[in-house]
């Protein structure tokens, strides 16, 4: 009981003087401090574990929008590069037509289904046939020049025989000087042959070759290539040079078929000289492609 009453009188005392003389509050203010930084490593823990759940929660939903932000990139670049070829094709077209309307020529477009550019081989399959007015003999174009013949026909399909073909020959002349010669197919779509050059033609390296019209199968005027530098044959007698065609035989996804009754075209040559593009008759017989010559006897005139 005694000691109760001590403690009692202890409290009553400290609560006085603490009243008047605020040397308690001190010294919890002290007290505080020194255990502030207990305080903070008690929590530590938690504020750790907060901060790695909202750290893995942030990456994960980076991770996230970067696979979207990947996935809508790609995305749209798959859509640029369509629209970037629908426009270099919609340009490719226009200049057939533009350089069919320049020229006044009756033309029907047809588009590309097969190609075969074998060595041995070189053919293109088109998507008009006899149903649509197609017919053997039929001369095939694009913006650039001659491309071929049509040699075979179906209701539906005609197949061409481009000017590179090995077993094909094209009667020309060259621009410049109106010399005629003729240009055989190598079997590569990039380069054409010309042989049995005389030696005294006015044939130079950069002429611009032209069909003739000889054979009447391919209308004159028609750009088929372009000479390059000129070499001596075998036998010494004659010339001959690589020629580089005129029409873009490896690219492209539709052609000009030029049609049996068009009015008569104008081609204009270097200089400003016009050549008359002269169709053939309507009724002409159909005749097999012109063949490269395997024998034939090399007189002193051109062809």
């Amino acid at each position: 009981m005694l000691r109760l009453l001590a403690y009692l009188v202890l409290a009553g005392t400290l609560m006085v003087f603490d009243y008047r003389g605020g040397w308690l509050h001190a010294l919890r203010v002290r007290a505080d401090a020194a255990a502030q930084p207990l305080w903070w490593a008690a929590g530590l823990p938690a504020r750790v574990g907060a901060s790695l759940r909202e750290n893995a929660v942030t990456r994960a939903r980076l991770i996230d929008d970067n696979a979207r932000l990947r996935r809508a990139l790609l995305l749209e670049e798959a859509r640029n590069a369509r629209l970037r070829t629908a426009a270099a094709e919609n340009a490719r077209l226009r200049g057939l037509l533009d350089s069919a309307e320049r020229s006044h020529l009756n033309v029907q477009l047809a588009g590309i289904l097969d190609v075969d550019l074998d060595p041995t081989r070189q053919r293109l399959l088109l998507d008009a046939g006899s149903g649509s007015g197609v017919h053997v003999g039929q001369p095939v174009i694009d913006a650039g020049g001659l491309m071929g013949q049509v040699i075979a026909t179906t209701p539906t399909t005609a197949t061409v025989l481009l000017v590179t073909d090995p077993d094909h020959a094209v009667p020309v002349m060259v621009a410049r000087s109106g010399v005629r010669l003729v240009v055989y197919g190598t079997g590569r779509s990039d380069v054409l042959h010309l042989a049995d050059v005389p030696l005294s033609a006015d044939v130079r390296a950069g002429d611009l070759l032209l069909t003739s019209g000889l054979g009447e199968r391919f209308p004159p005027g028609f750009a088929v290539g372009t000479v390059g530098a000129l070499r001596a044959d075998d036998t010494r007698a004659f010339l001959e040079a690589d020629v580089t065609p005129a029409a873009q035989l490896d690219r492209g996804r539709d052609v000009l078929l030029l049609r049996a009754d068009p009015p008569a075209a104008t081609a204009e040559a270097p200089g400003g000289a016009a050549v008359t593009a002269v169709p053939p008759p309507a009724a002409s017989p159909a005749i097999s492609p012109v063949a490269r010559p395997r024998a034939a006897p090399r007189p002193g005139a051109t062809p």
